[in-house]
């Protein structure tokens, strides 16, 4: 099961520097004019978790494997993207494949990187890609309810049920609200994501600072914190200035080193990635054993079968049970035969909700 974040901003605001750094690579090139990237660019990154290691450690794993995020760089947006400006029909049809959206804010000034915009104003290039996206999705929208609105008087049952999903989301765009803003239960929210709205994706704003702020932000990033705050999206600062140094380090003694003269404790991407899964409703399970201790991940509310799927499809079309042992017991019992022993291990069936941090043993047949 993959998920994925697209990384999207205006010209200039530091995406493609981000997503250099987040993936350690130079693939997407960084480059002080608009349209550098043309295409979007993939890389999957390790999902920062210190329990990985502990459980390593008290199995004796010979390999440690992290859960992963992919992350999409996409050709940066102007304002009249909507109506094909830029290369904005491109950026929308690219944004549409994303589980969530990862928005680049410039906080910082530098004579020498110039604005789109003219002026350094995280809030409103937050306004200018927001209102392009909800033109897309308005666009989109009043075409589909327009055909399954003439569906529904014909009595078509399906169209109906599509009528009452699509026309409240319809109603939040003409008011100027993106779909995500609705207050809805998690089976709508779920069928409004599925019509493949980007208004309707989660959000998380990356404040783009300069060095001297990447430990406390700074004016410019706290008004984007007060904007998040609000309508319930993420927040981080970061640096991507001081990321794409940090990742031209190879040793990690260097890494912290050069991080605590900065007044900082981790990385900015550490804490992009956490942020991004967190966004996507991610909890992590484990299976741990002498060859390699394995994070996996399913969407929060996933039952037993579901995780055993995605280890292998087999596995979720046998499943039988699931031997599970909480991440707190394993520790406090060091290990499985230490957990079985006290009766901390516990056969979990079909319906047995996922929990973050569970160790399972799957019992299937096929």
């Amino acid at each position: 099961m993959g998920f994925s974040c697209g990384i999207v901003g205006l010209p200039n605001v530091g995406k493609s520097t981000l997503f250099n750094a987040l993936t350690a690579t130079a693939a997407a090139e960084a480059a002080n004019y608009p349209f550098c990237t043309i295409e979007p660019n993939v890389g999957r990154v390790a999902v920062p978790d210190p329990r990985l290691d502990t459980l390593a450690a008290i199995a004796k794993s010979a390999k440690i494997i992290a859960t992963q995020l992919e992350f999409v760089d996409i050709a940066g947006l102007v304002r009249g993207a909507s109506k094909g400006e830029g290369l904005g029909n491109q950026f929308l049809a690219n944004i549409r494949e994303v589980d969530a959206i990862v928005h680049v804010l410039r906080c910082f000034e530098d004579p020498d990187v110039t604005h789109v915009e003219g002026a350094i104003d995280p809030v409103r290039d937050a306004e200018t890609v927001e209102t392009e996206l909800m033109l897309s999705d308005l666009e989109s929208l009043e075409r589909r309810v327009d055909a399954a609105a003439k569906k529904a008087k014909s009595g078509d049952k399906e169209a109906k049920t599509q009528l009452t999903i699509m026309e409240p989301a319809l109603a939040a765009l003409r008011e100027g609200k993106p779909v995500r803003s609705l207050k809805v239960d998690a089976e709508t929210r779920s069928a409004l994501r599925k019509l493949g709205l980007i208004t309707a994706k989660p959000v998380l704003y990356a404040c783009n600072v300069d060095e001297a702020s990447a430990a406390s932000g700074n004016a410019f990033s706290a008004k984007v914190a007060e904007r998040a705050a609000k309508e319930q999206a993420g927040c981080v600062v970061i640096s991507a200035a001081i990321e794409s140094e940090v990742a031209q380090l190879s040793d990690a003694a260097e890494k912290k080193e050069f991080l605590e003269t900065l007044g900082l404790e981790e990385t900015g991407l550490a804490r992009v990635i956490r942020a991004g899964y967190a966004l996507l409703g991610l909890v992590t399970f484990f299976t741990v054993g002498p060859k390699e201790a394995h994070a996996w991940t399913v969407l929060a509310g996933a039952k037993g079968p579901q995780a055993a799927g995605v280890i292998h499809t087999d596995f979720e079309r046998g499943f039988i049970r699931a031997e599970t042992i909480s991440y707190a017991d394993f520790v406090a019992c060091n290990g499985e035969a230490g957990a079985k022993e006290v009766g901390k291990m516990r056969l979990e069936g079909k319906e047995y909700v996922v929990q973050d941090g569970d160790i399972f043993h799957f019992l299937f047949n096929v």
